[in-house]
């Protein structure tokens, strides 16, 4: 078998695993996997009672990696995140405690709800994979991974995350409420199976591999100027106040080889940057006074700015 034929059957299993608990959640499984193999952090937005944590308890559990949970709240403080100094009554000196963001993957449940302070614990290590207390440094461990939580609908003692701390989200991944068929299949479930399962694969995959593979997928430069093209329609659109930052090209980039290697090739499809365009461009996008007074959403004009740009339909791929 090959490293691409690997790679998508890591895919199928982790989204078979998790589809015996949560039903019709494989494309935000493979959202959040891509965030996972690019060394990226992932916003999981959507309403209560939809799974966003047991997605990603389970996903951490099955690729064998250290989780933490931190439920966001007013009165938390940016210490309880990121560890304190105490003193050691035995040696007279101050001892670094290390706090929950010491971890792999770190779950930050319902982040809007703490204080703008406590939010910006996260961003040194977000992008410095790095914490700093009392003016020292201790760097996290490696892989680690931000994947956070937020409700859209209840905004009352919430505090909206600042744009610079949205750019260092690779995607926004939206749940979405199962089909039919799914929710009946809800109901098959006794009390004892609605808690958090304790999963595991027989072979627990190698992030370090899958994420070299992830490098080695070509980005032929007919997709690279379409990415390009993309990013700036954002910003000269007349309802975008500002539009996709250079990050987020960098990000979409990334998130295409990826979304590309769990589909099993190892070139780039513009299908690929289309399917992406919501989750990695969505939340940067700043609408202007004039567009917010006219009720208008970000996925609406994004979907307006994809539709107004030639897809390159001549490229090497295979």
């Amino acid at each position: 078998m090959s490293d691409l034929d690997e790679a998508r059957t890591v895919f199928r299993a982790l989204a078979e695993r998790i589809e015996a608990r949560l039903f019709g959640v494989r494309e935000p499984v493979r959202l959040v996997l891509i965030g996972i193999l690019t060394d990226s952090h992932v916003l999981i937005d959507d309403v209560p009672g939809v799974g966003k944590t047991t997605l990603v308890r389970m996903l951490a559990s099955l690729l064998g990696l250290r989780f933490s949970r931190i439920q966001f709240t007013p009165d938390l403080m940016p210490s309880d995140i990121t560890g304190t100094s105490v003193l050691n009554l035995k040696t007279q000196e101050f001892e670094f405690r290390p706090g929950p963001i010491f971890t792999e993957v770190l779950l930050a449940d319902e982040i809007n709800r703490a204080t703008p302070k406590t939010q910006a614990a996260l961003l040194e290590a977000m992008q410095e994979r790095q914490v700093t207390v009392d003016g020292v440094t201790y760097p996290l461990p490696d892989p680690f991974f931000v994947l956070a939580t937020q409700n859209p609908i209840e905004l009352e003692g919430t505090f909206p995350l600042p744009e610079a701390q949205l750019d260092r989200f690779l995607l926004r991944v939206r749940m979405g409420y199962p089909g039919e068929d799914d929710e009946e299949r809800i109901l098959t479930v006794g009390r004892r199976g609605r808690g958090v399962p304790s999963v595991s694969l027989q072979d627990v995959p190698d992030l370090v591999e899958l994420r070299r593979l992830v490098d080695e997928v070509r980005l032929e430069p007919p997709v690279r100027r379409y990415i390009v093209t993309l990013a700036r329609a954002t910003r000269d659109h007349p309802d975008v106040q500002v539009g996709a930052s250079p990050r987020a090209i960098e990000h979409m980039g990334d998130a295409s080889r990826a979304r590309a290697l769990l589909a099993g090739r190892d070139y780039v499809l513009p299908d690929d940057v289309k399917a992406l365009a919501g989750p990695v461009f969505d939340h940067r996008l700043v609408l202007s006074t004039d567009a917010r007074i006219r009720d208008r959403r970000q996925n609406e004009i994004l979907e307006e700015i994809v539709e107004s740009v030639a897809v390159p339909v001549e490229f090497q791929g295979a």
